[in-house]
C-alpha cells in the first residue's frame, strides 16, 4: 500500500534556464585547458544526465550562451524577468540556471534580491568543460535539479550548487581559478550538501532576500553605473576621477584590510560624496566585515559601510539601491539587512 501511494506522488516541474559558461563549453582535447564557453545547448547538457528525468519533469530554455565574463545588465534583466514569470505560474515548482563560474556569485546575489517567490532557484556551473576528462558539469547539474526539486529548498533564496555543496547566494564566492572546489562561503560556510541527489541542509540564510527584499524586478528597468576601485600600496586617485567623468553614480572601494584607503584616495572619495556620488567601503581581503567606525569613520566622510559583502556583491546591492533612490541612510540600512 505504501509503495503504491509513493508511486502516485507527482514529480515537481522544474525549468532549466541556460546562460552558457564552462558547463556548456567544448574543447578539441579532453586534456586541454583551452576551450570555448557556451558552445553547447541546454538540450545537450540535459542529454548527458538522463537520470534527471526521474527527479522532475523538466523543460529547458536558452536565455543566452556566453562565457560569464561577458555577463551584462541586459542579460541580468532578461534572466530575472523570465525567472519571475516562470515562478509566478502554479505549474512551475522551481528553476535551475546554468551559468559560468566567473560571475555566478554576482548573478546569484542579483536574483536573490529581485525575485519575488519562495520557490527554489538554484544556480549551477562547472569548472571543467563538457569535453574534459572527468567533467564536473553533469553531476553538478544533476545535483542542482535534485536541490530544486526538494521541498526543503523553498524559502531559502537563491542557492548555488557546486562540488556537492549548497551555498547561499549572498555568502558564496569563487576562490580558486581552476579547482572544482572553488566555491566557498568564507564568512558562514555552506548551507548544506548534496551527494548524488541526496539533499541535506544544516544552515539557514538570515539576511533579507526574495520575498523580504526591498527590491522587485517588476520595478527595475535599468541599472545605474557603479564602479569598483581596487586599493593598493602607493595608490593613486586618477581612476576615481575617470569613473566620475564617465558617469558613475556609485563607487565601491575594495579597500586594504578593514577597508582602509591611501590618503589621496580617501580625499578623492570624500570629494565624490560631496558631488552626490554614493561610496561604499568594502575590502579586497575576501572575508570579514567592515567595522563602523574603524580607522576610517564612515559618518565623517559620508561613506556607506559594506558590512561583509565582497566588492562585487556590494556593487550589485548598490546598483539596485541607486535604481530606487540615493538616500545614504536607507542605503546603509540595505547593507545592514540584505
Amino acid at each position: 500500500m505504501l509503495v503504491g501511494v509513493c508511486s502516485m506522488v507527482a514529480k515537481p516541474h522544474i525549468y532549466i534556464l541556460a546562460t552558457g559558461g564552462t558547463i556548456a563549453g567544448s574543447s578539441e582535447s579532453a586534456l586541454s585547458s583551452a576551450y570555448k564557453s557556451g558552445s553547447l545547448s541546454v538540450d545537450s547538457l540535459l542529454g548527458a544526465i538522463p537520470q534527471a528525468k526521474k527527479l522532475a519533469n523538466l523543460k529547458a530554455e536558452q536565455i543566452s550562451n556566453i562565457g560569464s565574463q561577458e555577463m551584462n545588465d541586459a542579460v541580468w534583466l532578461k534572466l530575472a524577468k523570465r525567472v519571475q514569470a516562470l515562478l509566478s505560474k502554479k505549474d512551475v515548482d522551481g528553476v535551475v540556471i546554468t551559468h559560468g563560474t566567473d560571475t555566478m556569485e554576482e548573478t546569484a546575489y542579483f536574483l536573490n534580491l529581485v525575485i519575488k517567490s519562495h520557490k527554489p532557484i538554484v544556480m549551477v556551473g562547472a569548472m571543467r568543460n563538457a569535453d574534459s576528462l572527468s567533467a564536473d558539469g553533469p553531476l553538478n547539474l544533476y545535483n542542482a535539479i535534485a536541490v530544486a526539486s526538494d521541498v526543503q529548498s523553498k524559502g531559502k533564496g537563491v542557492l548555488v550548487v557546486m562540488d556537492d555543496a549548497i551555498h547561499a547566494a549572498r555568502e558564496v564566492s569563487k576562490t580558486n581559478t581552476t579547482g572544482v572546489d572553488t566555491f566557498k562561503s568564507p564568512n558562514s560556510g555552506p548551507l548544506g550538501h548534496v551527494l548524488y541527489g541526496h539533499v541535506r541542509f544544516y544552515m539557514q540564510a538570515l539576511r533579507k532576500h526574495t520575498l523580504e527584499s526591498a527590491f522587485d524586478i517588476a520595478q527595475i528597468h535599468d541599472l545605474p553605473r557603479v564602479d569598483i576601485i581596487y586599493s593598493h600600496a602607493n595608490d593613486h586617485a586618477d581612476l576615481i576621477q575617470s569613473v566620475l567623468q564617465h558617469g558613475a553614480k556609485g563607487i565601491v572601494s575594495a579597500g586594504m584590510g578593514n577597508g582602509n584607503l591611501y590618503p589621496s584616495v580617501l580625499e578623492a572619495l570624500a570629494n565624490a560624496v560631496k558631488k552626490g556620488v554614493v561610496v561604499v567601503r568594502s575590502s579586497r581581503v575576501g572575508s570579514g566585515f567592515i567595522t563602523r567606525p574603524g580607522e576610517i569613520d564612515d559618518s565623517q566622510y559620508g561613506f556607506i559601510s559594506g558590512d561583509n559583502l565582497n566588492p562585487q556583491k556590494a556593487r550589485v546591492l548598490l546598483m539596485l539601491a541607486l535604481s530606487q533612490h540615493a538616500n545614504r541612510q536607507r542605503i546603509q540600512d540595505y547593507f545592514d539587512t540584505h
